[in-house]
């Protein structure tokens, strides 16, 4: 395979980039970046659901070895973690940063500082972690990376909860597409996320994701460069929404569509709160998600 150039960068040779920056910048002064549509003006800093102002927070960032493997390669995936989340999961493994909002506000130029320091650390992308809320922000930071010789692969790792009018903006800017599923049912997403629209809002962003970036593809050395890869954490006696997620993607996505089944839920947040997340997912439940990924013919990734 030849070098890939990000789609970024052709982005801001044809004017598409400038173009999304100023429609996204629009947005902020009535948001409606994100599902919630709170339609406050954080030009002014004023703040919705997601809690963030005219400045993005930036939690932290690094070289992260812990993504998954097509996204890590030798060097890691350059891991960028925004504070808040629009999207208020009760069991948030990152709460202190998704809801307590730790970190430091940042503007575009020290947020493409950060870029450009995790590509010449060596990491394969720049992966920004929970970006929703926060795109514009990305997008005026990105124009002035470029400037300074940007050049990998750019990841959007999401909750799935996302607005498929700010997707639009992205349409041509973003290679890789990560969105976690979490939910079919919208009355567990409701009580656990407070987002009862999550279903389906999740089904028409992942949609509009493979349409943009298509399936996965790696390079000569197993590294991704573009395309959709999904992430569905199993819950603990939800076994049948993981059923659902996974006909889903492979019926109405694409039989090739690259799937990372995740093990890891622990009850963390609040969810101690709520019986039917107070405890662990089972190795039995997980073998069985396993098999349904096996089953269902997709591309699992572990």
């Amino acid at each position: 395979m030849q070098s890939y150039i990000p789609g970024y960068i052709r982005a801001r040779q044809t004017g598409r980039l400038k173009q999304a920056i100023q429609q996204a910048m629009d947005l902020l002064s009535s948001c409606t970046l994100c599902p919630r549509r709170c339609r406050v003006d954080r030009t002014r800093d004023e703040k919705g659901v997601c809690s963030t102002g005219k400045k993005a927070v930036v939690a932290g960032f690094s070289p992260h070895f812990g993504e998954e493997p097509p996204l890590v390669g030798d060097n890691g995936s350059g891991t960028l973690f925004f504070s808040h989340c629009s999207l208020k999961c009760v069991f948030c493994q990152n709460h202190d940063i998704s809801v307590s909002g730790a970190g430091q506000k940042a503007d575009p130029e020290e947020i493409a500082a950060i870029m450009l320091h995790l590509q010449q650390a060596g990491c394969h992308n720049i992966n920004l972690v929970t970006p929703t809320h926060v795109v514009p922000q990305i997008l005026q930071a990105l124009d002035s990376a470029i400037e300074q010789g940007l050049g990998i692969p750019l990841v959007y790792n999401c909750s799935g909860y996302e607005n498929r009018d700010t997707l639009a903006l992205l349409n041509g800017i973003i290679d890789i597409y990560m969105p976690d599923f979490k939910f079919w049912d919208n009355a567990a997403a409701g009580q656990y996320c407070h987002a009862s629209d999550y279903s389906q809002t999740a089904k028409k962003a992942v949609l509009a994701m493979q349409a943009q970036v298509g399936d996965l593809v790696v390079d000569q050395d197993g590294i991704a460069v573009s395309g959709l890869l999904v992430r569905h954490l199993v819950m603990p006696g939800r076994l049948e929404e993981t059923r659902r997620i996974l006909q889903f993607l492979k019926n109405e996505v694409s039989s090739n569509t690259h799937v990372n089944l995740m093990s890891q839920y622990r009850p963390m947040g609040d969810a101690a709160q709520f019986p039917d997340l107070a405890a662990p997912l089972t190795a039995k439940e997980f073998k069985t998600a396993l098999q349904m990924g096996k089953d269902a013919g997709l591309e699992l990734i572990r």
